[in-house]
């Protein structure tokens, strides 16, 4: 659809929610809700399909608005939370849908990397996991327990921990923006890397299925949001490298403002995450099946909120501001 076609059918829709913003504390939250889904919506395609227009701007000045008068009263529902899941983050999501794609096969490569060095030297392993871990995780699998490591710790105090570093290491993929996207895909491939050591390790001792039925109930989620966070990094890091028709300023706050959006998306998948490492993933000698269960169920929450629910959304924000021939 042309711009101007575009501008045309909704600019008495924009004036409208101008009007609202003027005077927001007369309008219902759930008016207020429905016009900001609207206008982010709307932002959303033209920011797909006029990214260099001055009518982005300007929607995306609106929603910001709109944005800050909604929020502002701390009294405010929790659906006004929900929304942000809900809705902005896949929107986010769908944003960034190409740089996803480059922090997974970044990662995915890096997995790789780490597979074939240390099937080329085993010692690599002691190298990225160090002696400590390796010496431990040996003498389990003497004793017939290559999972016990899981075992040791306090769940309660396991749970902080982990979850902690998990969110320092998204907070890092992202922060690794601000020095380009180099630096965030060097955060991706020692990550990328230390999953293809750790997993080979443990097939090269013969337990590898049984590393996989425990690590990857977790592991499922965990990982694969750090490869959101790497797209989060990505985001940021653009807008330095290819400012395009914006200052390479204005360019890198608004990957800045995106890139962040998704990495504050990502703590609650992380605390899910460590709750099931620490409370679930110790217990070795469950059924077969309700460890499958768990990692199909981690797997297709991934598949619904990262890929089905961003297209889902970015289309019918495309088929409605679509003109009808």
């Amino acid at each position: 659809m042309k711009e101007v076609t575009f501008i045309r059918r909704n600019i008495d829709k924009w004036r409208a929610a101008e009007t609202v913003v003027a005077a927001v504390d007369h309008h219902s939250p759930d008016r207020l809700a429905d016009i900001y889904t609207e206008l982010t919506a709307d932002l959303a395609f033209a920011q797909t399909h006029y990214p260099e227009s001055r009518i982005t701007i300007y929607l995306n000045n609106l929603s910001a608005k709109l944005h800050q008068q909604i929020y502002r009263n701390k009294r405010e529902k929790w659906s006004r939370v929900l929304h942000y899941w809900r809705y902005e983050v896949p929107i986010a999501m769908y944003q960034t849908r190409r740089l996803l794609l480059i922090s997974f096969l970044i990662f995915i490569a890096c997995v790789g990397v780490g597979i074939i060095s240390v099937l080329g030297d085993i010692d690599f392993a002691r190298l990225i996991l160090g002696n400590y871990y390796i010496d431990m995780t040996l003498n389990n699998i003497e004793n017939g327990t290559p999972m016990a490591v899981y075992d040791d710790d306090n769940p309660f105090l396991m749970f902080l921990m982990i979850t902690f570093n998990n969110v320092k290491v998204a907070f890092m993929c992202y922060m690794g923006g601000l020095f380009t996207s180099v630096f965030t895909g060097v955060i991706l491939a020692g990550n990328g890397i230390m999953l293809g050591v750790f997993q080979t390790f443990f097939f090269q001792h013969n337990v590898g299925w049984e590393s996989m039925l425990t690590i990857w109930q977790h592991g499922t989620l965990e990982i694969w949001v750090i490869v959101v966070a790497g797209s989060a990094g990505l985001a940021m890091g653009n807008g330095w490298l290819f400012p395009g028709t914006y200052t390479r300023l204005e360019s890198f706050m608004r990957g800045a403002k995106l890139g962040m959006k998704i990495v504050i998306g990502t703590v609650p998948v992380f605390i899910m995450a460590g709750f099931i490492e620490s409370y679930q993933t110790r217990h070795t000698d469950q059924h077969i099946v309700l460890r499958l269960l768990i990692i199909a169920l981690s797997l297709g929450f991934i598949l619904f909120y990262y890929i089905y629910l961003p297209y889902k959304l970015g289309h019918e924000s495309k088929t409605k501001n679509t003109s009808v021939r």
